[in-house]
């Protein structure tokens, strides 16, 4: 995949190379001697005896407070970094930020369309940034700090974020406000189509991609002329104080974004009096239907997905199938929002050495390289016990894993435990409401369900697809049109991957990811995912005359 990204990578760069050559000129000296300009802090060096700090940003200037919230090192429990958290007798500040933004936004096509170039121009540096091996690294190895993955997995994530950037240098800002017209019904009348921004707007979060998530939908918000406060979970958000501090060296204006570290309680106090015209949230469930109805409905979620996979009848691949299915199940622990939480097996495919090279591909995992590491939502104690729980249910078995790790310092407040993976029978599954409901509990972490169904067992299948509630991602696997078809046209799933090379995870900057079967859905990475979340539609028509000759004022209608 990352060979097919890389090469449509080149021709994006080729068309910010020409604007960029300037910029890049006065970094030959940093990048010699190994300096990296904006950053406060060295990931290596953060320990409990060289403690990080991050502090909030707001109208302009970066604040610290007496407040403070420790994080414990995931790996071996020291206390390593203090963040700043602002309270609720701190909130003054971002709220007034936010008022002094205006509805119609910073910008918008009647309202300075240089913004939109500006955008364009700090698009192309900080792309450039994070192409420079030392930054890259910076970020990956902070990223490993906070959010305990393989090197391979975090260097991903500043892959795709500097993708996205590279995909929004020069002019392809103002293109996304595209507008359109359509004549109308005589002389001098026409209706015009614009997207509009929104104006004041916040931006809530989560662990898991402490780089990639939020910073896709930041520079999506600024894109559309919007001014945005952004609050990124207080594990990891060092790493995307680090990142603004890189956007303001490459232009980003200061006053365009505010930046809070915060508890929950605080930040739904900042929603409520603050009353921004437009909130994306990326979590859990429970607190996206808490903030739908605070604020009304004028959210965008992207919240929990179980997501699933269906192997078709059609057996071919191995070895490659096997391999997938244990990436999209358990790295980065699993704690991904498009993690594999179900796998439907064929009948055709049990014949086949695939769960036993599930087992051994989850066995190769280890704590040392991160390829397993800490569950940061989950205890031990939780995912055994809903592990023992399953086994309850008629049928059940543990395929592998199920057991903690061992030999490691992790903090107990954090999970740790090996891949794991419960069968279970579809006809139990399917069998009340209740033990749907436990099959399905979707677990952040390096946990799933697989069962099996025959051929004459795809309605099944079907049934309880019907019955999910979250509809993030999917995979058909399977290179036959007529079963592809069929899964498909009966499932929701906003993204889908299907064929062969089916997975549930990826989520590069190429294509929409984002759930479906909800209004209130957002999407991240792609210009139609930017203007769904970060627009609203306006319409304006013209009217100049002329009035027809002759005209006579006409009776009341």
């Amino acid at each position: 995949m990352y060979r097919v990204l890389a090469s449509r990578g080149l021709r994006a760069k080729s068309l910010c190379d020409n604007k960029a050559s300037s910029f890049l000129a006065s970094f030959t000296s940093s990048r010699l001697n190994h300096s990296i300009p904006f950053a406060t802090v060295d990931a290596e060096e953060i320990s409990g005896a060289h403690p990080a700090e991050v502090q909030s940003f707001v109208q302009g200037k970066w604040i610290g407070s007496s407040n403070y919230n420790t994080l414990l090192d995931p790996l071996n429990g020291e206390p390593f970094i203090k963040v700043s958290e602002v309270d609720e007798s701190g909130v003054q500040p971002f709220i007034e930020s936010l008022a002094q933004c205006p509805k119609h936004g910073l910008h918008n096509p009647f309202k300075s369309p240089e913004r939109y170039l500006l955008y364009g121009d700090v698009s192309t540096k900080a792309a450039h940034m994070l192409a420079l091996p030392k930054v890259s690294d910076f970020f990956t190895r902070l990223i490993q700090r906070v959010a305990p993955k393989s090197y391979q997995q975090a260097a991903g994530e500043v892959f795709v974020t500097r993708k996205f950037l590279e995909n929004f240098c020069g002019d392809q800002v103002r293109f996304l406000a595209r507008s359109f017209a359509v004549p109308g019904n005589h002389l001098g009348q026409q209706s015009h189509g614009y997207r509009w921004p929104y104006g004041p707007v916040t931006i809530v979060t989560p662990f898991n991609f402490p780089l990639e998530i939020p910073l896709l939908q930041l520079m999506g918000a600024l894109y559309m002329g919007n001014k945005p406060l952004l609050k990124v979970d207080s594990k990891v958000s060092i790493v995307m104080e680090q990142m603004m501090r890189l956007l303001h060296y490459c232009g980003l204006p200061v006053e365009d974004v505010d930046f809070i570290n915060s508890d929950g309680k605080t930040m739904n106090k900042i929603l409520l009096e603050a009353n921004p015209r437009m909130t994306l949230f990326t979590g859990s469930s429970r607190v996206a239907e808490k903030l739908a109805l605070d604020l009304k409905g004028r959210i965008r979620l992207e919240d929990a997905g179980f997501d699933w996979k269906v192997l078709g009848p059609d057996v071919q691949e191995v070895d490659y199938v096997a391999w997938v299915c244990d990436q999209d199940a358990y790295a980065c622990s699993g704690q991904k929002c498009s993690a594999q939480s179900m796998l439907f097996v064929h009948e055709n495919w049990s014949k086949t050495p695939l769960l036993s090279k599930l087992k051994e591909l989850a066995g190769r995992r280890k704590l040392e390289d991160l390829t397993i590491g800490p569950v940061l939502t989950f205890t031990t104690e939780a995912m055994v016990e809903h592990m023992e729980n399953l086994l309850q249910i008629p049928g059940s078995k543990l395929l592998f894993g199920g057991k903690p790790l061992k030999n490691h310092s992790i903090p107990s407040i954090y999970g740790a435990l090996e891949p794991t993976a419960v069968y279970v029978p579809i006809e139990e599954i399917l069998k009340d409401s209740k033990t749907y409901e436990l099959v399905t509990k979707e677990i952040f972490g390096p946990f799933q369900i697989v069962t099996e169904y025959k051929k004459d067992q795809l309605p099944l299948v079907l049934d309880a697809l019907e019955r999910m509630h979250a509809h993030l991602t999917a995979a058909v696997v399977s290179n036959d049109p007529i079963f592809i078809q069929e899964v498909i046209g009966n499932s929701v799933n906003g993204t889908t991957y299907a064929g062969l090379r089916g997975r549930t995870t990826g989520a590069p900057q190429n294509h929409w990811f984002g759930p479906a079967g909800d209004p209130r859905g957002a999407g991240i990475g792609t210009p139609e995912a930017i203007k769904l979340v970060w627009s609203c539609h306006r319409e304006v028509i013209y009217d100049y005359g002329p009035i027809p000759q002759g005209w006579e004022l006409p009776p009341s209608t």
